[in-house]
This record gives structure tokens, sequence and C-alpha cells, in this order.
């Protein structure tokens, strides 16, 4: 017989990890499957905005063993190197991902909700006769649920199987990321741009350092590797060079992702509740991605949560994501162009 759960979350980002931890917290029956197994790293800039803040230490989502770098200053870069530095208001801490899922992952556990981590999700199909999902996994096994909460990331074979709009065009963008000891002010997140794009860096716990960019795809086809296209293009940057040179690197090889997509997506599609990347991805002069998904995982818990039916449900989810996060989406799809290009870049610094 096909279990029955009140809500599958299909992916354990920061999304679904919030949003399952959320539901088990209110004894619904809650299954989250996510493809890889727990502890792990993710393409990610690993810098989070204190507008969570009260949130996670108010359910005491924060790892409790760690001293997180609290940052306070943007510094932001131009292809040729000039810089430019402005206070954050609100500000943040460095995390990684690596620590801070690994102890959401156990707070969920801790509330009940059921995990099964090193699985991928096949199919989803929403019976509306029955009002019932019904998904598949690899190897066969399947499940049913009321609702579904996705959370699977920026771009998944899910995407093809629901057929999204975005998922047919293709993207020029490539993620990198490395775990990096160098000198670095802890106070400071950094984007400094090259040709194609641009490059972040904050400190986060034990001293160490996120360095993660966006590359141009096309260019690492001309290059031939990373380690060339890093060397060709991003040191051009003496900022970016320094770094490269005089840092020691933690990881045996970088975090990649591929076909990075700014593309606007759906918060609803096919009866399934969109979350964070699923949902929109922001660029870094508009909102802080961690901050987002972390909201938005919490948004579709509530609209569970709030008991209504289905219709009201979708709509209560797709009016409160819209009403956070539609506005700064599109003005990151528009301020996306002030990077990877000299003359933009110049300009975005100017305007700093």
């Amino acid at each position: 017989m096909k279990k029955k759960y009140s809500t599958i979350v299909i992916g354990g980002g920061l999304a679904g990890l919030i949003s399952t931890y959320l539901l088990a917290k209110s004894g619904h029956q809650v299954l989250l499957i996510e493809k890889k197994a727990y502890p792990f790293h993710r393409v990610c800039g690993e810098y989070l905005s204190n507008e969570v803040l009260d949130f996670l230490t108010r359910e005491n989502l924060l790892p409790p063993d760690y001293a997180f770098p609290q940052v306070t200053k943007f510094v932001f870069s131009d292809t040729t190197g000039k810089s430019v530095s402005t206070p954050l208001d609100l500000g943040g801490f460095g995390i990684s991902r690596y620590v801070l899922d690994e102890h959401l992952f156990q707070r969920v556990l801790e509330k009940g909700g059921e995990v099964k981590s090193g699985v991928q999700v096949e199919s989803v199909d929403f019976d509306e006769n029955s009002q019932v999902f019904h998904l598949e996994v690899a190897g066969g096994d399947t499940y049913q649920s009321d609702y579904v909460i996705g959370a699977f990331g920026k771009r998944s074979k899910l995407d093809k199987v629901l057929k999204r709009s975005f998922i047919q065009k293709r993207s020029p963008y490539i993620g990198v990321k490395y775990h990096i000891k160098t000198d670095f002010d802890s106070s400071s997140v950094a984007l400094h741009n090259f040709d194609g794009g641009y490059c972040g860096l904050n400190a986060i716990e034990d001293g160490k350092v996120n360095l993660c960019y966006l590359g141009d795809r096309d260019q690492l086809r001309a290059y031939g590797s990373i380690q060339a296209l890093e060397k060709e293009v991003l040191w051009k940057n003496p900022n970016l060079r320094h770094y490269f040179l005089d840092s020691d690197f933690l990881f045996e090889k970088p975090e990649v992702i591929n076909e990075v997509n700014f593309e606007r997506k759906n918060p609803v599609e096919n009866h399934i509740l969109m979350a964070g990347d699923s949902a929109g991805l922001i660029t870094p002069l508009c909102g802080n991605g961690m901050a987002m998904a972390i909201q938005s995982g919490k948004l579709a818990a509530e609209a569970i949560l709030s008991g209504k039916e289905r219709a009201e449900v979708e709509a209560l989810y797709e009016t409160s994501w819209n009403s956070f996060f539609k506005q700064r989406l599109w003005l990151g799809r528009t301020i996306q162009r002030l990077f990877g290009t000299t003359k933009a870049s110049i300009f975005a610094r100017r305007l700093i």
C-alpha cells in the first residue's frame, strides 16, 4: 500500500527544511524527500540577512556551538577592480549551508518529521478526482499526500517532468563555490565583478571564507576548465586575483552547478506550492536568497496550516509570496544587467 502523508516536501534545502520543521512541529504527518544525504555542501552565497534572525532564534534554528561573523558593510568592485563600500543597515551574518542545513535537519527529526535522503523523486501527479498527489521515487516506491511543497532548487529534473515554462530556456550561467582561508574583513560581504559574471565573498564559521561566483558557460567551454576560466577571466579583477593566489583552498575540488536561471517562475504550479529557488532566484543587490528561502518555506507551511480548502490555501500562498517577493525578483532581473561588463559594473559602482 502507498503510504499517505498530509504533506510531502520535495527538496531539503532551507525552504524545504523550514516548511517541514513547522509542519512537523504542528503535528502534521510530513515527509521530506532530499536527493542527497546530509550533511553536504551547496553552491550558495552563505550570507544570511538579519531579516530572519528573530524567527530563527525564537525557533532555536541556529546551531548553538558556533560564532558566526557579523556582517555590517557591503563592498563592490567593478571589472577593473575599483571598489566602493557602503554600510548594510539591516546587516546579517555568515554561516555555511553545510552547518545550517545539518542543524535544521536534526531539528526536523526532533519534531517528528520523516526524512528520506539520498532519494530522487521521479514524478509528481495530482489526481483531480481524489484531490490527492501521487509521487514516485527512484527505485519504484510510491507515496501519496494531500499537499506537496516543491523546494527542489534552482533547476531540477522535476521542472522538466512538470513542463515548467522557464526550463525551455537555456541559461548562460554556471555557479562555482569554494571555502578558503585568507586575510578577509569578516564584517563585510564583497561582490567583485569580472567579464561575464561576479564573485561574492563573506566570512563564515571557524575562520573560513566562502567564495562563490556566477560565471559564463560559454567562457568555460572556450577555456576548457574551471581553473583556466578563473585564471584568464576572474583574475583580471585584481581583487579576485589576490584571493585566488594568496588563499588556502579547503575543498579538493569546487562545488559546481550548471544552468543557473533567473527567469520568472510561478509560486504555485500543478497545485504544488513552490518555495525557495523553485519559485524564483534573486540577484545579489536585490535581496538575500537564503533569507528568501526561509521566508517562503515559512509562508508555504503557514498556508497549509491555515486549514482552508485547497483553492484558498493556494491563493493564500500565492498572494503572500507575491507580496513578499514579486517586486524584489522583478527588480533583481532588471539590475542583473549591471553585472559582468565593464561599463555596467562601473555604472553600478558609481550608483552605489
